[in-house]
């Protein structure tokens, strides 16, 4: 299966777990995506079929898409934003990328968000209690040389021509009020900051997040996969049984590149609970997407 990057990255983007998350799909399933966290998007760009709706709490995640859908960002204006201001880096230095990081903060312009996540320290995305982004330069004046920017662009590219392909509709809203506009038919996949483990990604996540959550997808018609952890080599996620034990749980192991810190950067298995309305769908799970799953492009 090949799976294609889109243009903003993080850390704990699921690119490695897309045909995992692919392999549990309902067999030929062809009804609307619904995702309340869309953070990168690389799940749903590759996987919704043909309409979504793709939300998330963040409005510089959701400006930025809303901006590709509508052409006031291009990859070919990506080209020459990132080209412009990554000349300015080398030439300047960290200050420049400091200079642009406040631009961000006080405009919330969709290319500054995506040159200050690309030149960020580690490909963190964190903003502080008053919304702004706090991340760090990554000490690489050089950040934007040709063949990044290219890449950039090319990412840019493919997920601009999804959006122009399929029926996608971006919001800036939370959680529950995306769910409850799921319907019958409708596949839900949360993607939520994971509880008791890294929740600064743009605003916090706790018990009562949580059990909202889990709330929220009991009372909906729609099916739904929920990505989260599950145990480590020194805890296990105690809501796996507290909330979710009486759906199906699937587990592999990953290892996530999070924070800055060395110890943050562990095996983790990862969990998949999913509800699937079996009367009308037909899973396909890990082993009947072998074939398909076995060699894995990433672009």
């Amino acid at each position: 299966m090949k799976v294609l990057v889109p243009p903003i990255k993080s850390q704990g983007i699921k690119t490695k777990l897309v045909p995992w998350i692919a392999s549990v799909l309902p067999k030929n399933w062809q009804g609307r995506w619904v995702e309340p966290f869309l953070g990168t998007g690389v799940v749903g760009f590759n996987l919704a079929a043909k309409g979504a709706l793709l939300c998330d709490i963040n409005p510089h995640l959701i400006k930025f898409y809303q901006a590709l859908a509508t052409d006031e960002v291009t990859p070919f204006k990506v080209r020459a934003f990132l080209e412009h201001e990554g000349a300015k880096l080398r030439s300047i230095g960290e200050a420049h990328y400091y200079y642009v990081r406040d631009r961000f903060n006080e405009a919330g312009d969709p290319l500054d968000f995506l040159f200050v996540s690309r030149a960020g320290f580690n490909g963190m995305i964190r903003f502080n209690r008053r919304g702004g982004f706090n991340i760090p330069f990554c000490r690489k004046p050089e950040r934007f040389a040709q063949a990044y920017v290219t890449k950039i662009v090319n990412q840019t590219h493919w997920v601009h021509q999804v959006i122009k392909v399929k029926q996608f509709e971006f919001v800036c809203q939370d959680f529950a009020k995306t769910i409850s506009e799921a319907r019958a038919g409708d596949l839900i996949y949360c993607d939520p900051p994971y509880i008791d483990r890294h929740v600064d990604y743009y605003s916090g996540w706790d018990d009562t997040n949580e059990r909202g959550l889990a709330g929220a997808l009991r009372e909906s018609p729609a099916n739904f996969i929920l990505s989260s952890w599950h145990h480590n080599d020194y805890r296990a996620n105690e809501y796996m049984t507290s909330l979710w034990s009486d759906f199906d749980i699937l587990t592999k192991d990953h290892f996530y590149h999070v924070g800055a810190k060395e110890s943050n950067r562990n095996p983790v298995v990862e969990a998949l609970v999913t509800r699937f309305d079996t009367s009308t769908n037909t899973r396909l799970g890990e082993q009947g997407l072998a074939d398909r799953l076995e060699a894995v492009t990433v672009v």
